[in-house]
């Protein structure tokens, strides 16, 4: 019996958005059940307000659907809101336990979402606007974002208009990151191939793409910054096509690596575009810099050496 009943306590918890080990209720439940010979009822009722206080998990709206939120608005965790919302990016995920990482944005901000695997929604698409309803919220370093759960409805809605909050930067490119270049994505998740393979839909023949992960510094700070295949032919002259002519050519990829490289690392540009999930900026302009040197400025490390 406490075996059932740890099942049917995991998969509400699946629901609510946790990850909850069945042996670990289980151990709980039968502490509580076969040792102190608690009712089994009571037992439940204990061991799951555990895990609710533990994991500040929400039993969700009583009644009716979560109020429609801002994302500057969303000020706590714990919350249960709904969101009308677009899909900025997707981001690139390993984890079998999730379906979609990324961020999304209104006319008030951005903020990061999560899509549990185990909740069965509807993939969403990137550039794409809907209502999402029954969201909850969580926090880590004091950054929020939303988490998707069974519970979660995903509605496509009119486009939704995007706040502009968009940083500059003019510095050098100091680093192209292993990754750039020619990769495939998945053609239903939209997600980079590992070995011809998503983590979601297994083996795939994938469809090319062309990006840049790169690292920019002003001299006060490093930036990584994302290019994607746009940007890349803009910057590089380096679009689809050329790039699968020169790895077909030279019987291998890393090749259209290379010559990005070449391209950029060491020169001056200034890149504007939104920073996200307070790591990456997305390049939507970046223009070659002409920098002015502190000639005074060199003229003094010179003496001091």
């Amino acid at each position: 019996m406490v075996k059932e009943l740890a099942k049917e306590m995991r998969k509400k918890f699946s629901e609510l958005g946790a990850d909850v080990p069945q042996k670990e209720i289980e151990s709980k439940l039968d502490l509580l059940v076969n040792q102190y010979r608690v009712p089994e009822e009571e037992a439940r009722r204990t061991v799951f307000n555990q895990y609710v206080r533990d994991l500040k998990l929400q039993r969700g709206p009583q009644g009716s659907e979560s109020p429609l939120t801002k994302i500057k608005d969303i000020t706590s965790d714990g919350r249960w809101i709904s969101l009308k919302a677009k899909v900025i990016q997707l981001w690139e995920n390993e984890k079998a336990s999730i379906s979609q990482i990324g961020l999304l944005g209104d006319d008030t901000g951005t903020i990061k979402f999560v899509c549990f695997a185990k909740s069965d929604l509807p993939l969403v698409e990137e550039g794409k606007s809907y209502i999402f309803k029954n969201l909850v919220t969580d926090s880590w370093q004091g950054r929020f974002s939303v988490k998707m759960n069974k519970t979660t409805t995903v509605v496509p809605t009119e486009d939704v208009e995007v706040a502009n909050n968009d940083t500059t930067v003019t510095g050098a490119v100091v680093d192209v990151q292993s990754g750039s270049g020619l990769v495939k994505r998945c053609p239903e998740c939209n997600r980079i191939l590992v070995k011809g393979a998503c983590v979601d839909h297994g083996k795939q023949d994938g469809e090319y793409d062309l990006r840049v992960k790169a690292v920019i510094d002003d001299g006060r700070a490093a930036q990584d910054i994302i290019l994607n295949q746009e940007m890349t032919y803009k910057v590089t002259g380096i679009d689809v096509k050329v790039a699968k002519k020169m790895a077909m050519d030279a019987v291998d990829p890393a090749v259209v690596y290379d010559e990005i490289k070449r391209i950029l690392l060491g020169k001056y540009f200034t890149v504007k575009g939104p920073v996200l999930g307070s790591r990456y900026l997305l390049v939507k302009d970046m223009q070659p810099a002409r920098v002015q040197l502190d000639l005074n400025a060199i003229v003094k490390k010179v003496e001091g050496i």
